[in-house]
């Protein structure tokens, strides 16, 4: 089991920038992927990025350009940088971890909201 607890969550002006940090804890050395996903109101679950132990990286288009995945393996941290950011970024994002027998855990999410 993985626990993942997410942070940097805020209010951003369109165009600013924002970090969202995640720290797993648990079963740490079972996690082969991590990412970020979002959920804005009325809407499906989206994927935004995801990152292998290795370092592969997956963006969702609408963030290619704007969002950094990046992964600390030692320090067991995740983390998106987000900048440029657009209204339609406006959602819950939520903290991603796939162990190798692909068992997914979530974290509790953090609202993140852009206004224009």
């Amino acid at each position: 089991q993985v626990q993942l607890v997410e942070s940097g969550g805020g209010l951003v002006q369109a165009g600013g920038s924002l970090r969202l940090s995640c720290a797993a804890s648990g079963s740490i050395f079972s996690v082969y992927s991590m990412g970020w996903y979002r959920q804005a109101p009325g809407k499906q679950r989206e994927l935004v990025a995801t990152i292998s132990r290795g370092g592969s990286t997956n963006y969702a288009d609408s963030v290619k350009g704007r969002f950094t995945i990046s992964r600390d393996n030692a320090k067991n941290t995740v983390s998106l940088q987000m900048n440029s950011t657009e209204p339609g970024d406006t959602a819950v994002y939520y903290c991603n971890a796939v162990d190798f027998k692909s068992r997914s855990s979530w974290g509790q999410g953090t609202q993140v909201t852009v206004s224009s």
